[in-house]
C-alpha cells in the first residue's frame, strides 16, 4: 500500500500591537476568527492574549500569517475589518499564490483605497478586478465596465465622476440610459419630460442620492452641473469637459453605440456599463452595440475594457451564486 507523503508542517506566531483592540482584528465575538478559521479548516489557529499563533500546512500557515499582515495594515489606517473584508483578503491572496496574476497587488491596497467620502461613508472598491476598473478610469479616457449585477459598475464610475468634478477635473456629469422599454420614443408617454424619463432614470438618481448632499442635487441640475437624460438627448452634441457615463449599454443599437462614443469631447472622459447577458433589445442580443463594440475597440489606444465577474459581486452573497448558476445554465443550452 503505497503511503501519501505528509505534507510538510509549520509554525508562525504573530503578535498584535497593543494599540489594536483584539476585538477589532478577531471581531465581535470572535466573527472574524471563524471566518479565518473556516477557510483555513486544516490549520490551528490559537489566540491567547495579543498572540496568535498557527500549526499545520506550511503554504496554509504562509497564509494565514500573510492574512494577519494585511489585517494590520488595513486596521492602521482606522478603516475597520468586516467579514466580508477577510473573506475578500483571503480570496485575493490565494489567488495570488495560485499565479493568478495580482501584479503586486495586496488586499490592503485594494480594501483602503478611498474614492469619494460623503457623510461619513467612503465608497471604496471591494475587489481586485474593482480596483483595476477605478485605475483604469484614472488612466484612460474611454473605460467599458462590462460584468454581471452587482459588481459596482456603475456605481463605482460615479463614485469616480463625483470625485473628478469636486476635484475640478471636469465641469459637468452626464449622466445617460438607453429607455429601451419605451424605444425611447418618450412622446406617448403621459407626464413632462422628467415624468416620462424617471422610471429609466431613477437608478441613477440613487446613487447620486448617496454620493452628494440630496439637498445640492437640484441645484446642480438646474445649473447643468449634472445632468441626467435618455440616450436619444445625446445626438448631434459634442460633450466638452464632462465626465460622461453611459450605463446600461448593453441595450444600446450599434449606431447609437456609435453615436454616443463619437459624442466626446475635449477634456472629456466616458465611462460605458453593461451586462451582455442582460440584453433587453429587440431581436435578441445580435443587435447589441455593447457586444459588438469590443470586436471593434479592443486594441484602440486609451480605450480599456475592464471585465468584472460573479467574483466581483459586492451585493448579498446569494447574488454571485446566482451569477454563477445561470452562466452555468446558459453554457450547458447555449446551442
Amino acid at each position: 500500500m503505497t503511503q501519501t507523503p505528509s505534507q510538510p508542517q509549520a509554525s508562525a506566531q504573530f503578535t498584535v500591537p497593543a494599540k489594536h483592540p483584539m476585538v477589532t482584528v478577531l471581531g465581535s465575538g470572535d466573527s472574524l476568527l471563524r471566518v479565518i478559521e473556516k477557510a483555513f479548516p486544516a490549520t490551528d489557529i490559537h489566540v491567547r492574549g495579543n498572540d496568535v499563533s498557527a500549526v499545520g500546512d506550511a503554504r496554509e500557515v504562509a497564509l494565514v500569517q500573510r492574512l494577519f499582515d494585511e489585517m494590520m495594515l488595513v486596521l492602521r489606517t482606522g478603516q475597520p475589518m468586516t467579514e466580508d473584508a477577510v473573506e475578500r483578503s483571503i480570496a485575493m491572496l490565494r489567488a495570488a499564490e495560485n499565479g493568478e496574476g495580482t501584479e503586486g497587488e495586496t488586499p490592503a491596497e485594494v480594501l483602503t483605497q478611498n474614492i469619494l467620502s460623503n457623510r461619513g461613508r467612503t465608497i471604496r472598491p471591494k475587489t481586485l478586478n474593482q480596483k483595476r476598473y477605478v485605475d483604469a478610469i484614472d488612466q484612460h479616457t474611454i473605460v467599458f465596465g462590462i460584468g454581471p449585477a452587482g459588481t459596482g459598475k456603475t456605481y463605482l464610475a460615479m463614485a469616480k465622476a463625483v470625485q473628478a468634478l469636486q476635484a475640478k477635473q471636469v465641469n459637468r456629469i452626464i449622466l445617460t440610459r438607453p429607455a429601451v422599454e419605451a424605444g425611447e420614443r418618450l412622446g406617448f408617454l403621459p407626464g413632462t419630460l422628467y415624468e416620462k424619463i424617471d422610471p429609466y432614470l431613477r437608478p441613477l438618481y440613487d446613487a447620486l442620492h448617496d454620493m452628494l448632499d440630496p439637498d445640492s442635487i437640484p441645484r446642480l441640475m438646474a445649473a447643468g452641473t449634472i445632468e441626467v437624460a435618455p440616450l436619444a438627448y445625446m445626438r448631434g452634441r459634442t460633450l466638452n469637459d464632462a465626465f460622461i457615463i453611459l450605463d446600461e449599454a448593453q441595450n444600446t443599437s450599434r449606431e447609437q453605440m456609435k453615436m454616443f462614443l463619437t459624442r466626446l469631447g475635449f477634456d472629456s472622459k466616458i465611462v460605458i456599463t453593461g451586462d451582455i447577458t442582460q440584453i433587453d433589445l429587440p431581436g435578441g442580443g445580435g443587435k447589441s452595440g455593447l457586444r459588438q463594440v469590443q470586436e471593434i475597440l479592443e486594441n484602440v489606444d486609451d480605450v480599456h475594457f475592464s471585465r468584472l465577474t460573479s467574483q466581483d459581486v459586492v451585493r448579498h452573497k446569494l447574488v454571485g451564486r446566482i451569477v454563477d448558476a445561470y452562466e452555468k445554465y446558459d453554457s450547458r443550452n447555449s446551442g
